[in-house]
């Protein structure tokens, strides 16, 4: 088993997160988990995004899974299943990256998300949304923080945090940091904070 990844997260990480990248959940947590991404996705089954973040939280469950070769023939079914759900959905979510709770998925397609990328608690995000590193050999993926909401088509790259109740526009590409509760937009992205109401551009 390869151990779970470690990441610095913002000063306002959710605590969950921080459950979440303690230890695996156990097989209830999982239930309870998965019951709460289906009712963020308005209790649909066929929204795109449940069936992602089904096969996501499973994927993390089993690296608790005892003994090893117990855990092996889960691997197994597990990476089918991620590979069957990112041909159809057009959604790469995989179980290395750290997901709060209530991860909303609003339109699927052209999603991409980096392993070692952190997302807190009711994110929302959109289609052709990619969060990942900044080049194969620079390590660091951004941390995103609560209630924070992706447009369509947004690029959030290397070490960034995001901070809670940020708006990331359509098609911006983030390449620093988002106080909580701003908002970022343009390439690159123009951050602008809402309570003084200046932009600063950031890169």
């Amino acid at each position: 088993m390869q151990p779970l990844p470690a990441m610095n997260p913002p000063a306002s990480a959710p605590s969950s997160v921080d459950t979440l990248r303690a230890a695996p959940p156990g097989w209830r947590e999982t239930c309870r988990l998965i019951a709460e991404d289906y009712r963020a996705h308005d209790s649909d089954p066929w929204r795109q995004g449940v069936w992602a973040m089904v096969i996501y939280r499973l994927g993390r469950w089993r690296y608790g899974v005892r003994p090893a070769w117990l855990r092996k023939p889960l691997s197994f079914v597990y990476r089918v299943l991620k590979t069957m759900v990112q041909v159809m959905t057009g959604i790469d979510l995989p179980c290395e990256a750290t997901v709060g709770r209530r991860l909303r998925i609003e339109h699927f397609g052209h999603i991409i998300v980096s392993g070692d990328t952190v997302l807190g608690d009711d994110v929302v995000i959109r289609q052709g949304v990619t969060l990942g590193l900044r080049r194969r050999d620079e390590p660091g993926a951004p941390v995103i923080g609560h209630g924070v909401d992706i447009g369509a088509g947004a690029v959030v790259l290397g070490p960034v945090s995001v901070g809670d109740g940020a708006t990331i526009g359509a098609n911006a590409v983030v390449l620093c940091d988002v106080p909580a509760r701003a908002l970022a937009v343009g390439v690159p992205a123009v951050i602008k904070e809402r309570a003084a109401g200046r932009a600063t551009i950031g890169g």
